[in-house]
């Protein structure tokens, strides 16, 4: 057997891996004997078949399976042993013709692509910017007024508004906007005008009082979801299917949204029972809260702005491109060459930021370690019960969930994913320079809106 390596210039090449009879042949009788205690001929014994008879059956297809296992093995061994850098995966070249039938000899060609060598030095004379968002009055007040909002109660309220709740009777009309004759009513029913899909048929909820009766269409103003307009009608799905009338809605009461007082209730349940206890408290709290979730936007905006910097710092790289173009291709079969061709620019970019991150991973010694994952994963654990509402878990629950992520495999490569970017830019912002500069949240958001 024979490897070799013949490179084209500095980021790809052609890995030869080259087989006589003699490299594969006592591996191929060794399986036909076994496949001949597994799968008896008819006539014959198990372990009695002759050799000859099995190679006649099998000898093809065991060939094949040992001398794919024989090259797999080696090719993977010689990258491995020779610290060879790849980008994508190898690939056959096209000029392999290899026929197993009728010749013994086999020669197998795998086009490489290499990873560029450049060097990436981080010190106090590499600048980022790196931008802290002031918390303003304003942004306390508006959190602190969606506080009160959530943890608000609804009670009866003379006019209606666009959040609340109205309790009432519906019935069906004909085409001459009378009461149909055997059409459908609803004695008790409840409709909230923020959550209808039409502004006109929304706009006729708003400012009712009780006993006001207004004409509406079920089907417009829920969007024809059947879904809803059953619940809305008190019938079932299939017979909401049909439902194209108006109707009539009679007001028979009006449940408005009152705020939250300021207060330790309001504070319990904001922020936990005793962690603030006084109004002064209770707006510090927020403002340390909005700063917190300030941060993770500037360290956001600051992975931008690194990535240019060190971009620009280690230059145009040198990447196999026709190989890279063809290896997309290879794994995104179903998408068309012109658009492989249209994104590879971005997609250049992206594997160019890659070999950066990963060079400085190097340098650094970069490791995740579990603590890692688990601060991660208890993230992803909050912001799920979040989603439904539920603030200030306790940390044991926060702990078992968290746990429970990282045994979800998706879950446990994304968090992985994020760990290692964590830890990069960590290093990142510890070796160089941060031009640091405030800014009020307008001015941040503007950022964004540049190219």
């Amino acid at each position: 057997m024979n490897v070799t390596l013949d490179k084209n210039g500095n980021v790809s090449g052609v890995l030869t891996i080259s087989l006589v009879e003699e490299d594969y042949q006592d591996e191929v009788k060794k399986q036909l004997s076994l496949l001949g205690r597994r799968r008896p001929i008819k006539g014959f014994r198990p372990g009695h078949v002759p050799a000859s008879l099995l190679k006649k059956h099998y000898g093809g297809q065991v060939t094949a399976e040992v001398v794919d296992e024989i090259v797999s093995r080696e090719l993977t061994n010689y990258i491995r042993e020779n610290n060879i850098d790849l980008l994508g995966e190898p690939m056959l070249s096209k000029d392999t013709k290899v026929d197993l039938v009728n010749e013994k000899n086999f020669e197998f060609k795998f086009d490489l692509g290499f990873a560029p060598e450049f060097e990436l030095k981080l010190d106090k004379r590499v600048k980022v910017p790196y931008y802290n968002i002031e918390v303003s009055q304003a942004m306390v007040d508006d959190q602190s007024n969606a506080y009160k909002k959530r943890f608000g109660t609804q009670v009866p309220g003379d006019v209606s508004t666009e959040d609340a709740l109205l309790r009432g009777s519906m019935e069906e009309l004909d085409k001459d906007g009378n009461v149909k004759d055997g059409g459908i009513k609803v004695e008790r029913t409840i409709v909230s005008p923020k959550y209808l899909k039409d502004e006109v048929e929304k706009a006729k909820f708003v400012g009712l009082k009780v006993n006001d009766t207004i004409t509406f269409n079920p089907r417009v103003s829920s969007g024809s979801n059947v879904t809803e307009m059953a619940a809305m009608l008190a019938i079932d799905k299939d017979q909401a299917e049909n439902v194209e009338s108006d109707f009539t809605f009679k007001v028979e009461e009006i449940l408005v949204n009152k705020d939250a007082e300021l207060g330790q209730e309001l504070y319990d349940m904001v922020f936990g029972k005793d962690v603030v206890k006084t109004e002064e408290d209770y707006y510090a709290k927020i403002k340390e809260m909005l700063a917190g979730q300030l941060k993770s936007d500037s360290n956001y905006r600051f992975t931008i702005d690194a990535e240019k910097v060190l971009v620009k710092k280690v230059g145009e790289l040198e990447l196999p491109d026709e190989f890279l173009k063809r290896y997309l291709m290879s794994i995104n079969k179903d998408t068309e060459p012109s658009k492989i061709e249209e994104e590879y620019p971005r997609t250049r970019g992206e594997i160019v930021w890659q070999l950066i991150k990963e060079k400085v991973a190097k340098q650094y010694d970069v490791k995740i370690e579990k603590e890692d994952q688990m601060r991660l994963a208890r993230i992803y654990a909050a912001q799920q019960f979040a989603q439904y509402g539920i603030g200030n878990v306790p940390d044991e629950t926060l702990d078992r969930y968290a746990g429970e992520l990282m045994e979800n495999k998706d879950y446990a490569k994304e968090i992985n994913r994020r760990a290692f970017e964590d830890k990069v830019f960590a290093t990142i912002r510890d070796n160089v320079s941060l031009t640091e500069k405030d800014v009020t949240a307008e001015e941040f958001n503007k950022l964004f809106e540049a190219k």
